[in-house]
């Protein structure tokens, strides 16, 4: 089979495409620049996508004897992720870059390159598994390390692209496992630090990137009653959980920490409260999608765990298609609370360890003797 592996340059993906060739495949590795400022170094970087990353993935590809390319998707990055993002801030959602990226650049112009080209997969260095059904249909389903887990953030692939795809690190049991393997085949990336934080914001400073690009306006910040308790100098880049940076003039009356309930954009204020206040009891967005067949009958509701965080614990839920007219809408309930959950955020949800789909959240509410409030 004629595979492509992504190479990021690090540990993860060089030893993916080293198993792609240990089993057999014509192995060719491609690494994606995304971005547009082609001389970023990694100094003071903590993301993916640099120009030493680029080296570490040649490097990786000739110890494996693969042909290597770098592919320029420079501009649908910056179109379909990095533009999303900023329209998502700038309306007072939280969005999950990574997720999109998997969505419209990896598994979407990547793959749909790739088999223009005549490859038959994309083999990449996430930790998932892909299994298939009686009916030979493809399931994702977990990886064997919860820790490593990234089956969340591959919850927005489809049918097509899971067909597709190969996952070589699935099994693994342990990322130092990964880590030994790369040693012994002499891959320089053996001891590379994992990248983390939003690979386009190497800082990590979300809420200062976000301030060149979004025109700020102070504003207050108030309580859940509406009383002014602060003041903000731009209510973009806030997100419903947050603690730190909240400009707070008075302290709450118990004196306990103060946390961002909402973003209301239209009046440019923050609304903030107590860390109880941030649980919800229902989530609900009509932008969703099925990695398979959707359960049947699913107007009547189906039991399910729903995840709404990379790292976070699924929590047991029940889901429910509702239509109004032409336009459907998936109304999660979880058994229990689920606190800090934004509007943007992806509702990833399983069944056991399958991945079911997926829906980005529009709204969140409480449960208050049975009616639903809006959060």
């Amino acid at each position: 089979m004629r595979v492509l592996a992504a190479m990021s340059g690090g540990v993860d993906s060089a030893v993916a495409a080293a198993r792609a060739v240990d089993a057999g495949h014509e192995v060719t590795g491609v690494h994606l620049a995304l971005s547009r400022s082609r001389g970023t170094l990694r100094t003071g970087s903590r993301g993916c996508c640099t120009v030493e990353d680029a080296l570490d993935a040649r490097r990786a590809a000739d110890v494996l004897g693969i042909p290597f390319y770098v592919w320029d998707l420079s501009e649908q990055f910056a179109e379909a992720v990095v533009d999303d993002f900023v329209a998502e801030y700038a309306a007072g959602r939280t969005p999950n870059p990574c997720l999109r990226c998997n969505e419209r650049i990896k598994f979407a112009a990547l793959l749909e390159k790739a088999l223009a080209l005549g490859f038959d997969a994309l083999c990449t260095g996430h930790y998932a598994t892909v299994s298939t059904a009686a009916d030979g249909s493809r399931e994702l389903h977990r990886a064997g390390a919860w820790a490593k887990d990234q089956s969340y953030v591959l919850g927005v692939l489809t049918d097509h692209q899971l067909a597709h795809a190969l996952f070589p690190l699935g099994p693994t049991p342990a990322k130092s496992l990964v880590r030994e393997e790369a040693a012994r085949r002499g891959l320089s990336v053996a001891a590379k630090p994992d990248s983390h934080d939003i690979c386009f914001i190497p800082d990590g400073d979300t809420r200062g990137w976000l301030a060149e690009r979004v025109p700020a306006a102070p504003g207050p910040v108030v309580d859940a009653a509406g009383v002014p308790v602060g003041h903000h100098d731009g209510a973009v880049g806030f997100t419903v959980g947050q603690r730190r940076g909240l400009h707070l003039d008075r302290p709450s009356p118990d004196g306990r920490p103060r946390f961002v309930l909402r973003v209301r954009t239209d009046t440019n204020t923050v609304v903030v409260g107590p860390k109880e206040a941030l649980a919800v009891d229902l989530l609900a967005g009509g932008r969703m999608s099925w990695l398979g067949t959707p359960p049947a009958r699913a107007a009547d509701g189906f039991d399910c765990h729903v995840q709404v965080r990379a790292h976070a614990d699924p929590v047991p839920a029940t889901a429910r298609l509702v239509r109004d007219g032409g336009a459907a809408e998936l109304v999660v309930r979880p058994l229990e609370p689920i606190h800090g959950v934004a509007p943007g955020q992806s509702a990833v949800l399983y069944v056991g360890t399958r991945v079911l789909g997926q829906v980005t959240v529009d709204r969140t509410a409480t449960l208050v003797n049975g009616e639903a409030v809006p959060a």
